[in-house]
């Protein structure tokens, strides 16, 4: 018999989900009585009420979703059963409860020590999210690099100071090179002897020359082999190497986890365009915002999302009605400005060569007919920042050429944002990737036999490793004399003349917006230069981590003082997605030049090998970085070296590559059979609602 109150199975079954699941099946399934369908779901959801009530019973009073007096009379209840509980049960009721405070206390005295935790939340507060994301990320990149500084000191920086002095009664051990040609280990640093200008340690001090180059700042400092520390010994060589694949591993794990969560959210958001609209309507409100001009700006920012998702879905239908001659216009149009996209980036490439090769051949050559040293220092310091100066200028006028050329693409206004950001970020990653060629092809220039007798041109790059750290540093430190020049000399005049100045053609450039994809560019392109030159300079982390710090103020500073929040922002602004894909971009590219330089010979013009520097550095007895791992290895016993060179083999490296392949699979048909579920618990959301639809109305006839 039916209960009191249930419904008819005739009224059941004209709910529009019952209807479906019918259409679903191809209305083969014979019906079931009521009586037994209710029976079957009462017996497969009672275990599961059950099991809910129990883990919900042994929860605290404050975790249930009831009212305050409930939530006592629950709490004097689970007081009363403790009561009646063993000494032993007890005690671990007890000990759980005060490590879950503990914790919990511990957690939140650890938010206090979060840097600049004041300052992001009062960004957020007049600015909301989005502008800060950006300064979240660049706290991010603060302690990342503050990390691998730590790395790189404690394993590689601090021995060898502790070796140079002889603390701990430590010694040195040197190697002898084997079968290499005495020229070859030839290196004097050009540092400065005797009386020198003050514009000489200025130059030094930009350039990375001079007293610099004799410094643990670069590679060829550090040219120890071993250290002996009491009964210790400690292998430079091998430290410097796992350094640096520590740092690069650090950098790859901790984006991937950052991300995981950002690329969820991005994943459920855009799957469904209605959800993203009612999510913007009900729930795209930033209730972080207590600035009245900032809510404004707010209230446009959703106001210009809506817009451009009733633009995309106009052009969307206006795409699907094109004939084939509009087609074709278009399609010819986009070829063409690709053609000049490339075109353009050739340009960038080839000027960036050229000015690199210039730059390494004159940059050591003084005017010797002219006694104005002034001119010397000033003509010798703009040839070594003349490949940082091209590269910054490609920077800066790339991105303008392809702002406007994207107009004529006709392209959605999503599609336009995210193919102008990957050419700003091909063109400022790309243009790092041909300096180093560049330098590269000096350094394997071996016309006429230059590198005959060690590999490489060693009469001009006798220790090539710190030539190229000096190059990374000069790109860091001209990337940040560029970021404050702005900052000084362009956004402060400009909101001087905006704020005092009636000019109308002043008034029509307005105050400056705060874009947040061309910062966080910036801020990704020196973090690119920072894991690319840490193995040749392993100071860079250090004076990046300072770099950041200072940034963080220079940008606060002028954002509150000199710009305003982007009215038009991206959308992936509010979120570090799209920061982490654009930063592990650049990690990717970094692992490049670090992977050929370690594990392998360069082959490039003229298909010359680039061995080690045989004049500095730890590895100046390998032939390659990586030599120095095999080296190690045959120190091992007999029986731990055969498991290791076992584990380098093909033999073993097939069937683990095999095991990968299936476990990729399984892990694909997981999140295929995932996404499956998720897909059939939308279509039971939207039949619930229609069910409640179909019920309202029945309600209402009725009652009427």
């Amino acid at each position: 018999e039916e209960p009191h109150g249930a419904a008819p199975v005739d009224f059941l079954q004209e709910l529009p989900s019952c209807q479906s699941a019918r259409r679903r099946r191809g209305g083969t399934q014979e019906r079931r009585p009521a009586s037994l369908r209710t029976a079957g779901s009462r017996g497969a959801v009672a275990p599961a009420l059950q099991q809910e009530r129990g883990e919900l019973a042994d929860r605290p009073a404050r975790e249930h979703p009831t009212c305050m007096a409930e939530k006592r009379r629950i709490r004097d209840s689970q007081q009363a059963d403790t009561e009646h509980l063993s000494r032993w049960k007890k005690w671990r009721r007890t000990s759980s409860k005060s490590l879950k405070k503990t914790l919990s206390e511990a957690k939140g005295l650890s938010s206090h020590l979060v840097f600049w935790r004041g300052d992001i939340h009062r960004i957020e507060g007049k600015f909301g999210t989005g502008i800060q994301s950006y300064f979240s990320f660049l706290l991010f990149l603060v302690l990342l690099n503050l990390i691998i500084f730590v790395l790189m000191f404690s394993f590689v920086i601090l021995p060898t100071i502790i070796s140079k002095y002889g603390i701990f009664n430590s010694t040195i051990a040197y190697i002898s090179p084997k079968d290499i040609e005495a020229i070859c280990t030839i290196y004097e640093p050009s540092g400065n002897k005797g009386l020198v200008y003050f514009y000489t340690y200025l130059k030094d001090l930009l350039s990375g020359t001079g007293f610099l180059e004799v410094t643990s700042l670069f590679y060829g400092y550090y040219t120890r082999d071993t250290v002996s520390i009491s009964i210790m010994r400690y292998n430079l060589p091998l430290a410097y190497l796992l350094a640096t694949f520590a740092y690069l591993a650090l950098s790859f794990l901790w984006i991937i986890k950052r991300s995981a969560e950002g690329f969820k959210h991005n994943l459920v958001h855009d799957a469904d365009p209605f959800q993203s609209y009612c999510n913007k309507v009900f729930a795209g409100w930033d209730f972080c915002i207590t600035d009245l001009k900032a809510a404004w700006l707010k209230h446009r920012s959703l106001q210009y999302e809506l817009k451009t998702d009733l633009q995309e879905e106009k052009q969307k239908r206006k795409i699907a009605e094109r004939t084939m001659k509009e087609k074709l216009r278009i399609y010819t149009l986009r070829i063409f400005i690709n053609i000049i996209v490339i075109a353009i980036l050739s340009g960038c490439f080839y000027s960036i060569y050229r000015v690199t090769v210039f730059s390494q051949e004159n940059s050591s050559v003084s005017i010797r007919n002219d006694t104005r040293t002034d001119l010397v220092f000033t003509v010798n310091l703009l040839v070594q920042y003349l490949p940082s100066m091209v590269i910054t200028l490609a920077n800066f006028i790339g991105p303008l050429i392809f702002s406007f050329l994207i107009r004529f693409e006709d392209y959605t206004p999503a599609f336009e944002i995210k193919l102008t950001l990957l050419r700003c970020v091909f063109v400022r990653l790309a243009n790092i990737g041909v300096l180093l060629f560049s330098l590269w092809s000096q350094i394997s220039d071996c016309d006429s036999d230059k590198c005959k007798p060690c590999g490489y041109n060693y009469k001009l790059y006798p220790c090539w490793e710190s030539d190229v750290g000096q190059e990374m540093y000069k790109l860091m430190i001209f990337d940040f004399i560029v970021i404050l020049a702005v900052a000084l000399f362009v956004d402060f005049p400009r909101k001087l003349l905006v704020t005092y100045c009636s000019c109308k053609l002043i008034q029509w450039f307005g105050q400056k917006e705060f874009e947040i994809s061309d910062n966080v560019l910036e801020i990704i392109y020196g973090q690119t230069i920072c894991w690319i030159g840490a193995f040749f300079s392993p100071l860079l982390p250090a004076i990046a981590t300072i770099k950041y710090i200072i940034i963080f103020y220079v940008k606060k500073i002028v954002l509150i003082h000199t710009c305003k929040p982007a009215a038009r922002p991206i959308r992936a602004s509010s979120s570090n997605f799209f920061y982490l894909v654009v930063l592990l971009i650049g990690l990717l590219l970094a692992f490049i030049p670090l992977g050929v330089s370690i594990a392998r010979q360069v082959k490039i013009l003229s298909f010359v090998n680039i061995p080690s520097s045989k004049a500095c550095g730890p590895f100046r007895n390998f032939n390659t970085s990586w030599e120095v791992i095999p080296d190690t290895i045959l120190q091992f016993p007999t029986g731990l070296q055969h498991i290791l060179f076992g584990m380098a083999s093909e033999a073993f490296a097939v069937p683990f590559f095999v095991v990968l392949c299936i476990i990729m699979f399984y892990v694909i048909a997981l999140a295929r059979a995932h996404k499956r579920v998720v897909e059939q618990l939308r279509e039971q959301l939207v039949l619930e609602s229609r069910d409640k639809m179909f019920l309202i109305r029945k309600i209402a006839e009725a009652q009427r």
